[in-house]
């Protein structure tokens, strides 16, 4: 699709200056065009004669920028006292400055703003790699991007897809680049960028269309790390088999804690800290450091879960991982940032 056409579709998020800073720069830019002309006008002034066929003073030359800057014209209504000159050039000509500004900024700004998101737009899909694409920005969705982000990933490195315009209104003021479309068509995926992806999340809010939006990201990405989130258990070779990395099935997930809060509540308030990167502690993976090789990963500093080894993860008493090789990545618990 041609960029033009992406507006309202894509979304580039931008950084929103304040109003008064907006304005101010537009006063500011009318200010160094009036007195350029008035200085052009001065330096030229014996060219010119008011109708009183006098040699035109400085503010002369004030009054005849600002009534031709701002268009109003002379010659049937004419202040030839210099106390009237100032005064049109110290009030009405700030009124008629804010006039132009609300009026002839505001509409060009309208009238550029889509020819400014084409050119976003195509900027962005030239330089997007390695990125994450959301599939959907729901409750999960919104979670695991809040996730990513307090991780340290940073919201111009996500891109997140829904069909709901509302729901990407909300991931556009988080500063996320947004796609407006169904995510089981891999057209909406190519332009997410999806083809160009290191991760895609996977989290929409039915199974079915979680294995399709799985099956079409695999076949537009075959080397990207898909993670999908399903609410069945028995839809998880489906999903799986459709080209999903890992799988989180949400209801059993919860329904684990929900049992395990009723007997030992203090283990799924241990459990959401370590879920939690940005608050006490959390689990992370790293790569193994060079004095670590041969080591144990039960007897290391850090307090090690398990190492992944050739892309399969061991549990830390694995046997096959008594001794810590090169390459080797070891997944442990961190502590967040204070």
């Amino acid at each position: 699709m041609p960029d033009h056409a992406l507006v309202g579709v894509v979304r580039i998020p931008e950084m929103q200056a304040s109003p008064v800073r907006a304005i101010s720069r537009r006063v500011l830019f009318a200010l160094i065009a009036l007195f350029a002309a008035v200085i052009i006008v001065y330096l030229d002034r014996d060219g010119y004669r008011d109708v009183q066929d006098n040699e035109l003073s400085f503010l002369d030359c004030l009054y005849y920028a600002t009534v031709s800057l701002s268009t109003t014209g002379y010659g049937d209504i004419t202040p030839f006292t210099p106390e009237a000159r100032l005064i049109n050039v110290l009030v009405i000509t700030p009124l008629r400055v804010m006039f132009l500004i609300v009026l002839v900024g505001t509409t060009l700004e309208v009238l550029t703003e889509r020819s400014r998101q084409a050119l976003k737009i195509q900027r962005w899909r030239s330089k997007v790699r390695n990125h994450t694409v959301v599939v959907g920005y729901g409750t999960k969705g919104k979670t695991a991007v809040r996730a990513m982000l307090a991780d340290g990933t940073k919201p111009s490195e996500i891109v997140v897809v829904d069909s709901q315009q509302v729901v990407l209104d909300g991931a556009a003021a988080e500063g996320l680049v947004t796609v407006r479309g169904d995510a089981t068509r891999s057209d909406v995926l190519r332009l997410a960028g999806a083809q160009h992806a290191a991760s895609i999340v996977i989290a929409a809010n039915r199974d079915d269309t979680a294995v399709l939006a799985t099956l079409t990201a695999r076949e537009l990405a075959p080397r990207a790390k898909i993670v999908a989130s399903i609410r069945e258990a028995e839809n998880t070779h489906l999903i799986r088999q459709s080209g999903a990395n890992s799988v989180v099935v949400s209801s059993e997930t919860a329904g684990r804690l929900l049992g395990l809060a009723t007997s030992t509540p203090a283990v799924v308030e241990v459990i959401e800290d370590l879920l939690t990167p940005d608050e006490g502690y959390a689990i992370a993976e790293r790569d193994v450091e060079r004095d670590e090789h041969g080591a144990s990963p039960q007897h290391l500093v850090d307090i090690v879960l398990g190492v992944v080894r050739d892309g399969r993860l061991y549990r830390v008493d694995d046997s096959e991982v008594d001794a810590i090789e090169e390459g080797d990545r070891l997944l442990y618990v961190r502590k967040g940032p204070a």
